[in-house]
């Protein structure tokens, strides 16, 4: 007999705000907005307070100021949130036999077979916690069969709650919800569900699968699996790609630092597109430099997660900076970005603009229709060939290349 899964999906609430509560108790219950002071600023997290008056994240910080003018509005530091996510992440770590770090503030787990110990809801419960307890910080889970259900299920359940699925119970618990629960279904999807009359799931469950596929193209058939709480997605442990890297082997030692800067900022620039690609954040960015002498050195340092170019680039210039005192001749240059987690690039724009997030949106769109290399800072342009074909987060190994000839 096949074993019913287990699924949690934990999810801190409001994180930044929490954190920023947690370090000044102050804060507490107050409207509370972290994200760009400045006019073209954008909102990075908001307090539940705030949400009546129709704040919510992603959303301009001068039209959320408009909104809900008595908020306290905080520049917010990502280092801070980065060490908080990881002292969460080490508890869960120490509690459950495997789980995947969807976000920098949501993580899933497999429980399944955990009952034989102890009730698994018990377990749960439990876990919630011990996360309150040691880390000082809100948290809210949903239980089901599986991550789509588990993870409505938490949307329900917010803030600082807790909601079990009964196995067998998925249909009807998501049966009342509006059609814009369902991961996956942004604006324009629940437009057109709207202008067919679709507000409800259960209208979803209703209708022939084939129905929504002709108005919603391929994605029909899984929004109406997820509609119906079908998903078979497995969990991604944490441990399965922490780094992306790349390096380049000359086929003539060299000092030409133009040509050396060149090939670095080319390396910086198609790793943060691979990493905004695979929707992963990077905290940890390191450089290696092989010596004509063979020789080996790298430096690394540790940053708040980001996948932003102009964050990266100087951060690798500046470290090949600290590394390169011998005055030798180069053979291989290299680029490594680790410590990745999931996440979306906007959380970390506390001091950029609307402008710098459609920028970077608009520049990965042309990248992904036409190719990495359509567009490319010019001071890369000597760099042509560094870049990669496939998406380094599709769960297949990395591919190991020869250390291609420039």
């Amino acid at each position: 007999m096949k074993t019913e899964k287990s699924i949690i999906h934990l999810d801190l609430d409001a994180f930044f705000v929490s954190v920023e509560r947690r370090l000044d108790s102050r804060l507490m219950e107050k409207p509370v907005i972290v994200g760009g002071v400045g006019d073209r600023g954008v909102v990075a997290a908001c307090s539940y307070e705030t949400r009546p008056f129709g704040v919510h994240s992603g959303m301009a910080m001068k039209v959320a100021r408009q909104l809900c003018p008595q908020a306290i509005v905080i520049k917010g530091n990502a280092g801070t949130y980065t060490k908080h996510s990881h002292e969460v992440t080490e508890i869960i770590k120490s509690k459950v036999p495997s789980f995947e770090k969807a976000s920098v503030d949501e993580f899933y787990a497999d429980l399944t077979g955990m009952d034989r110990f102890f009730g698994i809801n018990q377990f749960a419960k439990e876990l919630r916690q011990t996360i309150i307890k040691e880390s000082g910080l809100p948290i809210s889970f949903g239980l089901s069969q599986n991550k789509v259900v588990s993870k409505i299920a938490t949307g329900e359940a917010k803030p600082n709650a807790e909601k079990v699925i009964q196995a067998g119970t998925e249909r009807q618990f998501l049966a009342p919800l509006s059609v814009n629960k369902i991961p996956m279904i942004g604006n324009k999807t629940f437009q057109k569900l709207l202008n067919l009359g679709v507000r409800k799931v259960e209208t979803i469950q209703n209708m022939p699968v084939e129905m929504l596929e002709s108005v919603l193209g391929k994605n029909g058939r899984l929004i109406w699996k997820r509609a119906n709480g079908i998903d078979f997605s497995p969990i991604i442990p944490f441990h399965e790609r922490k780094s992306i890297s790349t390096e380049r082997t000359f086929n003539r030692d060299t000092i030409d630092m133009v040509r050396l800067h060149a090939t670095l900022v080319a390396m910086a620039e198609s790793l943060a597109y691979q990493l905004r690609r695979g929707n992963k954040l990077t905290s940890n960015v390191s450089v290696k430099i092989r010596y004509s002498d063979f020789q080996t050195q790298s430096k690394q340092a540790k940053i708040p997660y980001t996948s932003a170019d102009h964050i990266l680039i100087p951060k690798v210039e500046e470290l090949f900076r600290q590394l390169y005192t011998r005055r030798l001749l180069i053979r291989l240059i290299g680029v490594k970005f680790s410590g990745l987690v999931g996440g979306n690039y906007q959380i970390n724009l506390f001091d950029d603009s609307e402008e710098m997030l459609s920028l970077y949106n608009s520049l990965d769109k042309i990248k992904n229709r036409y190719g990495e290399h359509s567009v490319m800072r010019a001071v890369s342009m000597g760099a042509k060939t560094i870049g990669r074909m496939g998406n380094p987060f599709n769960g297949e190994p990395p591919v190991v290349l020869a250390h291609r000839k420039q």
